[in-house]
């Protein structure tokens, strides 16, 4: 490709204006909110009960709660699995900072697995070496929307007595050899924040097949009470618990959602199929992909640089940091979406979630490793990425995934000048 980058005065690859917005808005979308909005309740309404059991439906599971977030469906998950103060729960070392943090609100401490690069999720052939007797519980994390393989975490699980728990927030509608994510472990947390597939603003969902188990996440999303939202309450309080409740309003908003997603799905994934065609062959690009059975949502379209490739081996991140910024000059969407692996934030670095150390000064917790050293896969995908949303969202569609293409392969085709 010829022409001079955009960084360094060369036209634009994608024009203004071309990436529209998500998610769309329509009809549907305006009557039900309005409905909500006329109505005599706005806080947990009918809307919010009508959402649980639709989302149960569509997604495969006997329950569904809804709540305020998808982080405060994670936390419920561990409430209902039963973690408790100085129990260890697995997670990956590289994610959005909910799927561990999660753990620290109920008092259980984090234990960290790096990746499979390949797959950016967690590797299941290392889980084992982390288990402890302490060890109560296994997050899975479907980033991106990519499944994990689920037939080697859930082995692993029933052979050391531990529950696993499905970070799902990403990964609406995506399937592990047929089955939809949130169905295979013992319980699952989604979440409708403006940026998901299901977006209702924000807002979240639990979800099991097990009756004990949604009645201990009710508990905690409704003040410790017994009782759910919707039922004549007592106001008495039998446990630790959280206003975790949802709005009529945003439930609306979701119901809306919801009766496209499937539409949304296909598209998103024909969209992915069409820019993996587009950049096929890009130098020094790693493309993402999906291995047999594993079927991707699209999520977020995430690539990776080969810095051995562009002779930048030694300074990862600074210049992807400069390649991204080339990109966003050409006019793409993409940005860097975690800047770090999770044993590197400050929180598990200092060891101080509530203060004085906790949780981990708790007399029934035992050291943990946190060196950034020990997961090395996370911090070379870390240090190598760049992801996009928005331009394989409906309503974009060919034309706008083939000017993001070409805004990337100009700069990728032009990396020796970028400095």
């Amino acid at each position: 490709m010829s022409e001079k980058p955009a960084i360094l005065g060369g036209p634009k690859a994608v024009p203004d204006g071309s990436i529209r917005n998500w998610p769309p808005v329509d009809e549907t979308d305006r009557r039900m909110v309005m409905a909500s909005l006329e109505g005599s309740n706005h806080a947990f309404g009918p809307n919010c009960i009508a959402f649980q059991d639709e989302f149960a439906a569509w997604n495969g599971n006997r329950h569904a709660l809804t709540t305020n977030s998808g982080t405060a469906a994670l936390h419920m998950a561990l409430v209902a699995c039963d973690c408790g103060t100085g129990d260890e729960v697995i997670t990956t070392a590289y994610s959005w900072s909910s799927s561990a943090t999660c753990i620290m609100q109920h008092n259980c401490i984090p234990v960290f697995v790096d990746i499979d690069f390949d797959t950016m999720n967690i590797a299941p052939d290392r889980i084992e070496a982390a288990i402890s007797d302490r060890t109560r519980a296994i997050i899975v994390v479907h980033l991106h929307g990519l499944p994990v393989d689920m037939d080697k975490v859930m082995d692993i699980a029933r052979r050391r007595g531990l529950k696993v728990i499905e970070d799902c927030c990403q990964a609406h509608g995506a399937r592990f050899k047929g089955r939809k994510v949130g169905t295979i472990g013992h319980c699952a947390a989604f979440s409708f924040n403006q940026n998901k597939c299901l977006s209702a603003g924000e807002g979240g969902m639990f979800v099991t097949d097990n009756d004990e188990m949604v009645e201990k996440a009710n508990s905690l999303r409704s003040f410790g009470e017994t009782r759910k939202p919707s039922e004549n309450r007592d106001y008495h309080v039998y446990a630790m618990g959280w206003m975790y409740r949802n709005s009529d309003l945003a439930a609306a908003f979701g119901r809306a959602q919801l009766t496209k997603l499937d539409h949304y799905l296909a598209i998103q994934k024909e969209n992915a199929r069409r820019m993996s065609d587009c950049l096929a062959g890009t130098p020094a690009l790693i493309l993402p992909t999906a291995p047999e059975g594993f079927e991707h949502n699209w999520y977020n379209y995430t690539i990776r640089f080969d810095m051995a490739a562009l002779g930048c081996a030694d300074e990862p991140r600074s210049f992807r940091d400069k390649l991204v910024r080339a990109m966003q000059a050409e006019g793409v969407q993409t940005g860097v979406w975690q800047s770090f692996i999770l044993p590197e934030m400050t929180v598990f670095q200092a060891r101080n979630g509530y203060g004085k150390g906790c949780p981990w000064s708790c007399p029934h917790a035992r050291p943990v490793d946190y060196s950034p050293e020990l997961f090395p896969e996370s911090q070379r995908h870390c240090d190598s990425h760049t992801g996009m949303t928005t331009p394989l969202r409906c309503p974009n569609g060919a034309r706008e995934v083939e000017l993001t293409a070409s805004g990337i392969r100009k700069v990728m085709e032009n990396a020796d000048q970028i400095s």
